[in-house]
């Protein structure tokens, strides 16, 4: 009487089963083939050892994120430049406001020129 050994049995493993076969690989031994997963990636990946420790490190981003962190630790910590920001966006708030407040004028003006046209 001949036992199955347990990969031969395991649907998932079976060589029979056409969703996940194995294929010989040279780099990797056997491989289970699975249709729903890019085989060329996984290859690849799996063959490409990381370049360095940081892996892909992004200088670029690196900089901005330096920078915006160094800008904000000298407006944390610079009274003088915090009283600068704050007087600039109060203006900057003032004339905004101004603003709608012309807005609102102008709507209003449209308004009454559309009711003397109604009413013409």
């Amino acid at each position: 009487m001949q036992r199955n050994k347990p990969f031969e049995t395991n649907p998932y493993i079976n060589m029979n089963n056409n969703t996940n076969m194995q294929v010989p690989n040279q780099d990797l031994g056997l491989q289970n083939v699975n249709p729903y997963i890019n085989q060329q990636n996984a290859v690849e990946s799996a063959n490409t050892p990381s370049s360095s420790l940081l892996g892909s490190f992004d200088t670029q981003k690196f900089l901005i994120g330096a920078l915006v962190g160094a800008a904000g630790v000298y407006l944390m910590t610079n009274e003088k430049a915090q009283k600068t920001v704050f007087k600039t966006f109060a203006k900057g708030t003032a004339m905004f406001s101004a603003g709608i407040e012309e807005m609102k004028e102008r709507f209003e003006d449209a308004q009454a020129e559309l009711e003397a046209e109604h009413n013409a």
